[in-house]
């Protein structure tokens, strides 16, 4: 089975959709050689395209993400950062969707004030942490250190996003990746504090 170039969020929700494609998938498919994807509603546009740009940046985030699971010290962290996955995975099959192709029951496929409440993490994770009175270097434990990088990714992939247009997306993804990034914060200083790391003041 061959599925033209797409975004591999689009790709998974394809299979989720329908049962009965899980066959499969070719991971090259020669449709992308001219420098040009698809959409999940099939419009080719550039590889360059900003929807295309947005996407991706939130593809990277979801990548980096999984190399900070890989490096925890405390594995408590983890089940909070793969639901990060599943939401990031979400979110960009929605940027891949200009038209709202994707059906309503795809539920997978879904940002929603439900999951914009969850990253509400950010206060049980204050809680442990101390009064943060000036700014700190990133840094740290590997873990720590790569969800400092995860939040300057999360900013880029916002600001791809703004740059789409207020009409060009729903409302709550630029909500769920803003509040994201705050979180991303947290999560660093308590993966530090965690690994005993030191959160040095600039």
């Amino acid at each position: 089975m061959v599925i033209r170039e797409r975004d591999s969020a689009a790709v998974a929700l394809y299979l989720e959709a329908d049962p009965a494609n899980n066959e499969d998938v070719k991971i090259y498919t020669r449709t992308g050689d001219g420098g040009d994807t698809g959409l999940f509603d099939g419009t080719r546009v550039p590889k360059s395209d900003p929807r295309v740009a947005a996407y991706g940046d939130v593809d990277e985030l979801n990548a980096w993400l999984g190399f900070v699971r890989a490096s925890l010290a405390d594995a408590a962290l983890s089940p909070m950062l793969e639901q990060i996955q599943r939401d990031l995975f979400a979110l960009g099959a929605r940027l891949a969707d200009p038209a709202h192709k994707i059906a309503n029951r795809v539920t997978k496929a879904a940002i929603t004030a439900t999951d914009i409440v969850r990253l509400e993490w950010i206060d049980q994770l204050e809680s442990e942490l101390p009064p943060l009175r000036r700014f700190i270097l990133a840094g740290g434990s590997p873990a720590g250190a790569g969800l400092h990088v995860a939040r300057t990714i999360c900013r880029r992939a916002e600001r791809a996003i703004v740059g789409l247009g207020r009409d060009a997306v729903e409302p709550d993804l630029l909500t769920y990746i803003n509040r994201l990034s705050d979180l991303l914060f947290v999560m660093g200083r308590a993966a530090n504090r965690r690994a005993g790391a030191a959160e040095p003041e600039w």
